[in-house]
Protein backbone atom coordinates (compact mmCIF):
# COMPACT_ATOMS: atom_id res chain seq x y z
CA UNK A 1 0.00 0.00 0.00
CA UNK A 2 2.98 2.60 -0.20
CA UNK A 3 1.62 3.68 -3.09
CA UNK A 4 -1.70 3.90 -2.28
CA UNK A 5 -5.13 2.40 -3.44
CA UNK A 6 -7.10 4.78 -5.49
CA UNK A 7 -10.90 4.59 -4.25
CA UNK A 8 -13.87 5.44 -5.68
CA UNK A 9 -16.83 6.90 -3.58
CA UNK A 10 -20.63 7.05 -5.03
CA UNK A 11 -23.06 8.73 -3.40
CA UNK A 12 -26.41 8.13 -5.43
CA UNK A 13 -29.81 9.92 -5.36
CA UNK A 14 -33.42 10.00 -7.01
CA UNK A 15 -31.91 12.97 -9.23
CA UNK A 16 -27.88 13.02 -8.52
CA UNK A 17 -24.85 10.77 -8.16
CA UNK A 18 -22.20 12.66 -6.31
CA UNK A 19 -18.37 11.19 -6.69
CA UNK A 20 -14.68 11.36 -5.03
CA UNK A 21 -11.70 9.66 -6.11
CA UNK A 22 -9.18 9.42 -3.18
CA UNK A 23 -5.63 7.73 -2.63
CA UNK A 24 -4.93 6.02 0.16
CA UNK A 25 -2.18 4.44 1.66
CA UNK A 26 0.55 5.96 4.24
CA UNK A 27 -1.06 9.69 3.50
CA UNK A 28 -5.03 9.75 2.57
CA UNK A 29 -5.87 12.39 -0.35
CA UNK A 30 -8.74 13.25 -1.94
CA UNK A 31 -7.73 13.98 -5.96
CA UNK A 32 -10.91 15.39 -6.96
CA UNK A 33 -15.27 15.28 -5.98
CA UNK A 34 -18.14 16.44 -8.23
CA UNK A 35 -21.48 15.61 -9.11
CA UNK A 36 -23.78 14.80 -11.76
CA UNK A 37 -27.24 16.38 -10.93
CA UNK A 38 -30.43 16.79 -12.45
CA UNK A 39 -30.54 12.98 -13.78
CA UNK A 40 -33.61 12.39 -15.44
CA UNK A 41 -34.85 15.72 -16.25
CA UNK A 42 -33.46 18.53 -18.91
CA UNK A 43 -30.22 20.54 -19.32
CA UNK A 44 -27.86 17.48 -16.85
CA UNK A 45 -24.97 18.86 -15.55
CA UNK A 46 -21.04 17.41 -15.08
CA UNK A 47 -19.03 19.16 -12.16
CA UNK A 48 -15.82 17.90 -10.75
CA UNK A 49 -13.67 20.06 -8.91
CA UNK A 50 -10.04 19.42 -7.12
CA UNK A 51 -9.48 18.87 -3.32
CA UNK A 52 -9.00 22.87 -3.16
CA UNK A 53 -12.23 23.55 -4.51
CA UNK A 54 -11.04 24.41 -7.97
CA UNK A 55 -13.07 23.75 -11.02
CA UNK A 56 -12.31 21.46 -13.51
CA UNK A 57 -15.08 20.41 -15.51
CA UNK A 58 -18.41 21.98 -15.55
CA UNK A 59 -20.49 21.65 -18.67
CA UNK A 60 -23.90 20.61 -19.36
CA UNK A 61 -24.63 17.02 -20.35
CA UNK A 62 -28.02 15.05 -20.80
CA UNK A 63 -28.40 12.51 -18.06
CA UNK A 64 -31.69 10.92 -19.24
CA UNK A 65 -31.21 8.36 -16.67
CA UNK A 66 -28.12 6.51 -13.69
CA UNK A 67 -26.57 4.55 -16.10
CA UNK A 68 -25.62 7.22 -18.43
CA UNK A 69 -24.51 9.43 -15.24
CA UNK A 70 -22.18 6.81 -14.94
CA UNK A 71 -21.16 6.23 -18.29
CA UNK A 72 -20.15 9.80 -18.24
CA UNK A 73 -17.79 9.19 -15.22
CA UNK A 74 -16.45 6.19 -16.06
CA UNK A 75 -15.40 7.76 -19.62
CA UNK A 76 -14.30 10.99 -18.19
CA UNK A 77 -11.79 9.04 -15.18
CA UNK A 78 -10.69 6.90 -18.15
CA UNK A 79 -9.04 9.50 -19.99
CA UNK A 80 -8.63 12.23 -17.05
CA UNK A 81 -8.49 9.90 -13.82
CA UNK A 82 -4.71 8.86 -12.50
CA UNK A 83 -2.44 6.19 -14.52
CA UNK A 84 -3.25 3.93 -11.64
CA UNK A 85 -6.38 1.72 -12.54
CA UNK A 86 -9.28 1.94 -9.51
CA UNK A 87 -8.71 -0.57 -6.71
CA UNK A 88 -12.31 -0.52 -5.84
CA UNK A 89 -15.42 1.69 -5.44
CA UNK A 90 -17.92 1.78 -2.15
CA UNK A 91 -21.16 2.67 -2.45
CA UNK A 92 -23.29 4.90 0.28
CA UNK A 93 -26.27 2.63 0.60
CA UNK A 94 -29.37 4.62 2.66
CA UNK A 95 -30.69 1.72 4.28
CA UNK A 96 -29.55 -2.16 5.10
CA UNK A 97 -32.46 -2.93 7.17
CA UNK A 98 -32.03 -5.26 10.56
CA UNK A 99 -29.17 -7.70 9.19
CA UNK A 100 -26.80 -4.89 7.63
CA UNK A 101 -24.59 -3.52 10.66
CA UNK A 102 -21.12 -3.35 8.72
CA UNK A 103 -19.66 -2.22 5.62
CA UNK A 104 -19.75 -5.77 2.71
CA UNK A 105 -18.40 -6.48 -0.29
CA UNK A 106 -20.84 -6.24 -2.98
CA UNK A 107 -21.83 -9.53 -4.53
CA UNK A 108 -24.54 -10.81 -6.31
CA UNK A 109 -26.30 -12.24 -3.05
CA UNK A 110 -25.98 -9.27 -1.19
CA UNK A 111 -27.90 -7.02 -3.93
CA UNK A 112 -31.00 -9.91 -4.14
CA UNK A 113 -31.01 -9.13 0.09
CA UNK A 114 -31.00 -5.48 -0.26
CA UNK A 115 -33.60 -6.38 -3.36
CA UNK A 116 -35.82 -7.70 -0.65
CA UNK A 117 -35.28 -4.26 1.77
CA UNK A 118 -36.58 -2.08 -1.46
CA UNK A 119 -39.73 -1.16 0.16
CA UNK A 120 -37.78 0.31 3.03
CA UNK A 121 -36.20 3.25 0.85
CA UNK A 122 -38.10 3.08 -2.46
CA UNK A 123 -36.29 6.69 -3.39
CA UNK A 124 -32.76 5.77 -2.56
CA UNK A 125 -31.77 1.84 -2.96
CA UNK A 126 -33.33 1.09 -6.77
CA UNK A 127 -30.90 4.32 -7.68
CA UNK A 128 -28.07 2.58 -5.78
CA UNK A 129 -28.19 -0.57 -6.80
CA UNK A 130 -28.38 0.51 -10.47
CA UNK A 131 -25.74 2.58 -9.38
CA UNK A 132 -23.26 -0.88 -8.66
CA UNK A 133 -24.55 -3.10 -11.33
CA UNK A 134 -23.69 0.03 -14.15
CA UNK A 135 -19.92 -0.53 -12.45
CA UNK A 136 -20.24 -4.24 -12.20
CA UNK A 137 -21.18 -4.28 -16.23
CA UNK A 138 -18.17 -1.63 -16.98
CA UNK A 139 -15.73 -3.18 -14.52
CA UNK A 140 -17.15 -6.93 -13.85
CA UNK A 141 -13.77 -7.52 -11.55
CA UNK A 142 -13.30 -4.53 -9.57
CA UNK A 143 -14.50 -4.90 -6.20
CA UNK A 144 -17.66 -2.74 -4.65
CA UNK A 145 -18.30 -2.42 -1.14
CA UNK A 146 -21.33 -1.33 0.40
CA UNK A 147 -21.84 1.42 3.52
CA UNK A 148 -25.23 1.46 4.88
CA UNK A 149 -26.31 4.73 6.62
CA UNK A 150 -28.13 2.66 9.13
CA UNK A 151 -25.40 0.70 10.24
CA UNK A 152 -23.67 2.86 13.34
CA UNK A 153 -27.43 3.10 14.96
CA UNK A 154 -28.06 -0.63 15.58
CA UNK A 155 -26.06 -0.51 18.45
CA UNK A 156 -29.26 1.51 19.77
CA UNK A 157 -30.97 0.17 22.66
CA UNK A 158 -34.29 -2.20 21.81
CA UNK A 159 -36.62 0.26 23.17
CA UNK A 160 -35.02 3.24 21.25
CA UNK A 161 -35.76 1.23 18.05
CA UNK A 162 -39.33 0.01 18.87
CA UNK A 163 -42.79 1.34 17.51
CA UNK A 164 -45.72 1.09 20.11
CA UNK A 165 -46.94 -0.92 17.21
CA UNK A 166 -48.43 -5.16 17.46
CA UNK A 167 -46.04 -7.33 18.24
CA UNK A 168 -45.82 -8.49 14.22
CA UNK A 169 -44.44 -5.22 12.51
CA UNK A 170 -40.81 -5.69 15.13
CA UNK A 171 -40.78 -9.37 13.84
CA UNK A 172 -41.31 -8.22 10.61
CA UNK A 173 -38.41 -5.71 11.32
CA UNK A 174 -40.48 -2.52 11.55
CA UNK A 175 -38.48 -0.29 13.76
CA UNK A 176 -36.88 2.80 14.05
CA UNK A 177 -33.27 2.57 12.02
CA UNK A 178 -31.72 5.94 11.64
CA UNK A 179 -29.69 7.71 8.96
CA UNK A 180 -26.92 9.78 8.60
CA UNK A 181 -24.80 7.56 10.60
CA UNK A 182 -21.54 7.93 7.76
CA UNK A 183 -21.65 11.40 8.97
CA UNK A 184 -21.63 10.71 12.43
CA UNK A 185 -19.07 8.14 12.03
CA UNK A 186 -17.11 10.54 10.30
CA UNK A 187 -17.79 13.34 12.88
CA UNK A 188 -16.78 10.42 15.92
CA UNK A 189 -13.37 10.11 14.31
CA UNK A 190 -12.68 13.82 13.87
CA UNK A 191 -13.54 14.47 16.88
CA UNK A 192 -11.47 11.56 18.61
CA UNK A 193 -8.34 13.26 16.31
CA UNK A 194 -9.00 16.88 17.24
CA UNK A 195 -9.88 16.33 21.36
CA UNK A 196 -8.95 13.27 21.99
CA UNK A 197 -10.42 9.80 23.13
CA UNK A 198 -12.37 11.11 26.63
CA UNK A 199 -14.19 13.49 24.81
CA UNK A 200 -14.93 10.96 22.17
CA UNK A 201 -15.96 8.85 24.80
CA UNK A 202 -18.28 11.20 26.26
CA UNK A 203 -22.02 12.05 26.34
CA UNK A 204 -22.25 13.89 22.61
CA UNK A 205 -25.83 15.11 20.68
CA UNK A 206 -24.19 15.52 16.95
CA UNK A 207 -26.88 17.74 15.02
CA UNK A 208 -26.14 16.58 11.35
CA UNK A 209 -28.55 19.52 9.84
CA UNK A 210 -29.09 20.15 5.82
CA UNK A 211 -31.71 19.60 3.31
CA UNK A 212 -32.24 16.28 5.63
CA UNK A 213 -31.20 16.65 9.14
CA UNK A 214 -31.06 14.44 11.80
CA UNK A 215 -29.75 14.03 15.26
CA UNK A 216 -27.99 11.26 17.36
CA UNK A 217 -27.53 10.95 20.81
CA UNK A 218 -23.74 8.90 21.34
CA UNK A 219 -22.42 7.76 24.24
CA UNK A 220 -19.11 5.65 24.93
CA UNK A 221 -18.85 6.05 20.86
CA UNK A 222 -22.21 4.48 19.97
CA UNK A 223 -25.69 5.56 19.19
CA UNK A 224 -28.18 5.01 22.00
CA UNK A 225 -30.78 7.31 20.51
CA UNK A 226 -31.65 9.46 17.08
CA UNK A 227 -34.55 11.20 15.49
CA UNK A 228 -35.19 9.39 12.26
CA UNK A 229 -37.32 6.12 12.54
CA UNK A 230 -38.08 3.62 9.84
CA UNK A 231 -37.33 5.95 6.79
CA UNK A 232 -35.50 9.48 6.26
CA UNK A 233 -38.80 11.20 6.57
CA UNK A 234 -39.26 11.26 10.26
CA UNK A 235 -37.79 13.58 13.49
CA UNK A 236 -36.50 17.20 12.83
CA UNK A 237 -38.12 19.69 10.02
CA UNK A 238 -36.06 19.17 7.01
CA UNK A 239 -36.01 21.18 3.86
CA UNK A 240 -38.74 19.52 1.53
CA UNK A 241 -39.65 16.64 4.67
CA UNK A 242 -41.97 16.79 7.18
CA UNK A 243 -40.03 15.05 10.28
CA UNK A 244 -42.38 13.76 12.94
CA UNK A 245 -46.18 13.99 12.28
CA UNK A 246 -49.16 12.72 14.32
CA UNK A 247 -50.33 9.58 12.31
CA UNK A 248 -54.16 11.02 12.77
CA UNK A 249 -53.09 14.04 10.22
CA UNK A 250 -52.51 11.33 7.31
CA UNK A 251 -55.51 9.35 7.94
CA UNK A 252 -57.41 12.25 8.10
CA UNK A 253 -55.79 13.66 5.14
CA UNK A 254 -56.39 9.95 3.17
CA UNK A 255 -60.34 10.64 4.50
CA UNK A 256 -60.97 14.37 3.46
CA UNK A 257 -58.79 14.91 0.77
CA UNK A 258 -58.94 11.77 -0.85
CA UNK A 259 -54.89 11.47 -1.34
CA UNK A 260 -53.24 8.33 -3.09
CA UNK A 261 -50.25 6.91 -1.46
CA UNK A 262 -48.29 8.46 -4.38
CA UNK A 263 -49.38 11.79 -3.76
CA UNK A 264 -49.05 11.59 -0.10
CA UNK A 265 -45.45 10.76 -0.72
CA UNK A 266 -44.92 13.36 -2.77
CA UNK A 267 -46.17 15.91 -0.23
CA UNK A 268 -44.66 14.55 2.67
CA UNK A 269 -40.79 14.17 0.96
CA UNK A 270 -40.87 16.84 -1.28
CA UNK A 271 -43.30 19.81 -0.64
CA UNK A 272 -43.18 19.96 2.95
CA UNK A 273 -40.90 20.66 5.82
CA UNK A 274 -39.14 24.38 5.40
CA UNK A 275 -40.34 24.06 1.96
CA UNK A 276 -44.08 23.89 2.80
CA UNK A 277 -43.84 26.28 5.77
CA UNK A 278 -42.56 29.26 3.93
CA UNK A 279 -44.69 28.69 1.01
CA UNK A 280 -41.04 29.86 -0.70
CA UNK A 281 -37.89 27.90 -0.77
CA UNK A 282 -36.13 24.88 1.29
CA UNK A 283 -32.85 26.64 0.56
CA UNK A 284 -32.16 28.04 4.50
CA UNK A 285 -29.59 30.69 3.02
CA UNK A 286 -32.72 32.31 0.83
CA UNK A 287 -35.13 31.60 4.37
CA UNK A 288 -32.50 34.02 6.35
CA UNK A 289 -32.01 36.72 3.71
CA UNK A 290 -36.12 37.07 3.68
CA UNK A 291 -36.81 36.79 7.47
CA UNK A 292 -36.81 40.59 8.08
CA UNK A 293 -39.87 41.30 5.07
CA UNK A 294 -41.45 37.51 4.70
CA UNK A 295 -43.09 36.26 7.61
CA UNK A 296 -43.73 32.98 6.31
CA UNK A 297 -39.44 32.79 5.68
CA UNK A 298 -39.12 33.64 9.24
CA UNK A 299 -41.98 31.15 10.76
CA UNK A 300 -40.30 28.18 9.10
CA UNK A 301 -36.96 29.03 10.67
CA UNK A 302 -38.53 29.33 13.98
CA UNK A 303 -40.09 26.40 13.71
CA UNK A 304 -36.58 24.69 12.54
CA UNK A 305 -35.03 25.75 15.54
CA UNK A 306 -37.85 25.30 18.15
CA UNK A 307 -37.69 21.52 16.96
CA UNK A 308 -34.28 21.33 16.86
CA UNK A 309 -33.69 23.03 20.51
CA UNK A 310 -36.73 20.59 21.94
CA UNK A 311 -34.67 17.34 20.92
CA UNK A 312 -31.89 18.86 22.23
CA UNK A 313 -33.51 18.82 25.95
CA UNK A 314 -35.00 15.21 24.94
CA UNK A 315 -31.48 13.58 23.89
CA UNK A 316 -29.71 15.33 27.11
CA UNK A 317 -32.90 13.23 29.05
CA UNK A 318 -31.63 10.52 27.36
CA UNK A 319 -28.11 10.26 28.08
CA UNK A 320 -28.45 11.42 31.32
CA UNK A 321 -26.72 14.99 31.34
CA UNK A 322 -24.48 16.15 28.13
CA UNK A 323 -20.76 16.85 27.85
CA UNK A 324 -20.60 17.91 23.81
CA UNK A 325 -22.73 19.69 21.48
CA UNK A 326 -21.79 19.17 17.68
CA UNK A 327 -23.11 20.67 15.33
CA UNK A 328 -22.25 19.28 11.31
CA UNK A 329 -24.01 19.45 7.80
CA UNK A 330 -24.21 22.17 5.51
CA UNK A 331 -26.55 24.00 7.74
CA UNK A 332 -25.16 23.27 11.32
CA UNK A 333 -21.64 24.23 9.53
CA UNK A 334 -22.82 27.49 8.02
CA UNK A 335 -25.30 29.33 9.56
CA UNK A 336 -24.22 30.91 12.67
CA UNK A 337 -27.93 32.40 12.77
CA UNK A 338 -29.25 28.86 13.18
CA UNK A 339 -26.53 27.33 15.62
CA UNK A 340 -27.69 30.67 17.94
CA UNK A 341 -31.71 30.34 17.54
CA UNK A 342 -31.50 26.44 18.49
CA UNK A 343 -28.87 27.09 21.45
CA UNK A 344 -31.57 29.70 23.05
CA UNK A 345 -32.52 28.81 26.49
CA UNK A 346 -30.58 26.30 26.61
CA UNK A 347 -28.02 27.75 29.68
CA UNK A 348 -29.93 25.19 32.24
CA UNK A 349 -28.22 22.39 30.17
CA UNK A 350 -24.50 24.08 30.14
CA UNK A 351 -25.37 25.20 26.54
CA UNK A 352 -24.21 28.44 25.55
CA UNK A 353 -22.51 30.19 22.60
CA UNK A 354 -19.89 33.28 22.17
CA UNK A 355 -21.13 35.02 19.54
CA UNK A 356 -17.41 36.26 18.06
CA UNK A 357 -16.67 32.34 17.80
CA UNK A 358 -19.91 31.66 16.24
CA UNK A 359 -19.87 34.57 13.82
CA UNK A 360 -16.55 33.50 12.88
CA UNK A 361 -17.80 29.48 12.29
CA UNK A 362 -15.23 28.48 14.85
CA UNK A 363 -13.79 24.70 15.75
CA UNK A 364 -15.38 25.54 19.27
CA UNK A 365 -18.26 28.09 20.10
CA UNK A 366 -19.05 28.14 23.29
CA UNK A 367 -17.21 30.37 25.72
CA UNK A 368 -14.04 29.71 27.60
CA UNK A 369 -14.92 26.27 29.82
CA UNK A 370 -15.43 27.99 33.39
CA UNK A 371 -14.13 25.30 35.94
CA UNK A 372 -16.52 26.49 38.53
CA UNK A 373 -19.47 25.27 36.27
CA UNK A 374 -21.07 22.40 34.61
CA UNK A 375 -20.46 23.26 30.68
CA UNK A 376 -21.11 21.78 27.54
CA UNK A 377 -18.99 22.06 24.78
CA UNK A 378 -20.21 23.51 21.88
CA UNK A 379 -18.52 22.27 18.51
CA UNK A 380 -19.07 23.26 14.53
CA UNK A 381 -16.95 19.91 12.41
CA UNK A 382 -17.48 19.47 9.04
CA UNK A 383 -18.14 16.38 8.11
CA UNK A 384 -17.03 13.99 5.50
CA UNK A 385 -19.25 11.17 3.94
CA UNK A 386 -17.21 10.71 1.24
CA UNK A 387 -13.99 10.05 2.83
CA UNK A 388 -15.40 7.57 5.74
CA UNK A 389 -16.68 5.35 2.61
CA UNK A 390 -13.46 5.64 1.47
CA UNK A 391 -12.05 4.67 4.82
CA UNK A 392 -14.51 1.51 5.01
CA UNK A 393 -13.93 0.65 1.47
CA UNK A 394 -10.21 -0.05 1.95
CA UNK A 395 -10.54 -1.57 5.58
CA UNK A 396 -13.03 -4.01 3.70
CA UNK A 397 -10.47 -4.78 0.99
CA UNK A 398 -7.56 -5.73 3.74
CA UNK A 399 -10.02 -7.88 5.66
CA UNK A 400 -10.65 -9.63 2.61
CA UNK A 401 -7.43 -9.61 1.52
CA UNK A 402 -6.42 -11.29 4.58
CA UNK A 403 -8.65 -13.75 5.22
CA UNK A 404 -7.84 -14.98 1.93
CA UNK A 405 -4.37 -14.50 2.95
CA UNK A 406 -3.66 -12.34 -0.02
CA UNK A 407 -1.04 -9.75 -0.97
CA UNK A 408 -2.94 -6.55 -1.32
Amino acid sequence: MTAGLHVLTINSGSSSLKFALYQIGIAETRLFAGALERIGVKHGRFTVHDDAGQPIVDQAVALPNHEAALKQLLGWLASNGPAQPLNAVGHRLVHGGAAFVQPHLITTELLAKLSDIMPLAPDHLPQEIKAIEAIRQAHPTLPQVACFDTAFHRTMPRQAQMFALPRKFWDADIRRYGFHGLSYEYIMQALADTAGESAANGRLIIAHLGNGASMAAVHHGQSVDTTMGLTPLGGLVMGTRCGDLDPGVLLYLLETEDLGAAVLDQMLNQESGLLGVSARTSDMRELLAHAQDDEHAAEAITLFCYQARKTIGALSAVLGGLDTLIFTGGIGENAPVVRQHICENLAFLGIEIDDRRNTANAAIISPEIDPDKSTVTVRVIRTDEDRMIARHTVHTLMQRQKSLDLPL
